[in-house]
């Protein structure tokens, strides 16, 4: 594990350190980098693949007292992630909230970004997204220690595979969620922080609204890949989003719910592979 010093405190990264197009990839909600394990795994023969952990409730090191962790914060900490490490024309990936915030970067200029992916994510109205995005959003409402006692819950496997948890976002992923929790279960300032960053996410329901309109001034390729059994960010959001973005292509991955990189990492590293190389996933728009 990697980690550098930026203005909003510490983050942790993941980096193949492998030769290739550069693609860079972001988690959601309580979750960290190893969403990504198996596509990294899949995509480092022939791609430099690198993924924070952002401070998004699942991360270690907590951050400065200070920093924004609004989804716009998020958003500028992932730039400034881009900046410090020179990358270049990067392949910016984003699945579950992650898609939301690479929608925020592309919003705001996106001047190291070359390629988009749009993965299963929060867009339009759908903020906080579904069930599970919901109990979160109340959860955040509720002090560190109380926050901390109703997450003790998520010990118990049959728990976290509810809808008010992670059950309608993994079919096959429960070994890596148990681990997702750790942090704000263990580490006393990271609940803290945790419960501050869900109300600076949903303090905004109208953000990605507005932010919608402003895609259409991404005019270099993207991609928009949609779980065909997402139960949390609905279809028809994922094609609207092709719609909207000039040179996005379409395609959708069978038997998985949102959580694609965990339910089907080789078919989604395969389209992430195939749109690197201009031949496109899908000619569907």
């Amino acid at each position: 594990m990697n980690e550098i010093e930026l203005s909003a405190g510490t983050l942790q990264y993941v980096d193949s350190g492998t030769d290739g197009p550069v693609v860079v990839l972001l988690h959601g909600l309580l979750m960290d980098a190893s969403l990504w394990d198996d596509v990294i795994a899949d995509l480092s023969t022939d791609h430099r693949c690198i993924a924070p952990t952002l401070p998004l409730g699942a991360h270690r090191r907590p951050m400065s007292p200070d920093a924004d962790l609004s989804l716009p914060g998020i958003a500028g900490l992932v730039a400034e992630f881009l900046d410090r490490l020179d990358l270049h024309d990067v392949v910016l990936v984003g699945n579950d909230t992650g898609g939301a915030v690479v929608q925020l970067v592309l919003r705001d200029g996106a001047k190291r970004v070359g390629r988009a992916v749009l993965a299963s994510c929060e867009a339009f109205d759908n903020l906080p997204p579904g069930l599970t995005g919901k109990t979160l959003a109340l959860s955040g409402k509720l002090s560190p220690g109380l926050f901390g006692a109703f997450m003790q819950q998520l010990r118990v496997r049959a728990v976290r595979r509810t809808p008010l948890a992670f059950g309608t976002l993994t079919k096959r992923g429960d070994a890596v969620t148990a681990r997702w929790i750790r942090p704000v279960l263990e580490q006393p300032e990271i609940r803290a922080e945790t419960v501050r960053m869900l109300r600076a996410v949903f303090a905004d329901r109208n953000l990605l609204v507005e932010t919608a309109p402003e895609l259409a001034h991404f005019d270099k390729p993207a991609l928009v890949v949609w779980a065909s059994e997402d139960r949390v960010m609905p279809l028809d959001h994922g094609r609207r989003l092709a719609e909207l973005l000039p040179q996005a292509q379409f395609a959708e991955v069978a038997d998985s719910y949102t959580l694609m990189p965990l339910d089907q990492p080789a078919e989604f590293a395969g389209l992430i592979r195939e749109f690197v190389r201009g031949r496109g996933a899908s000619a569907e728009k």
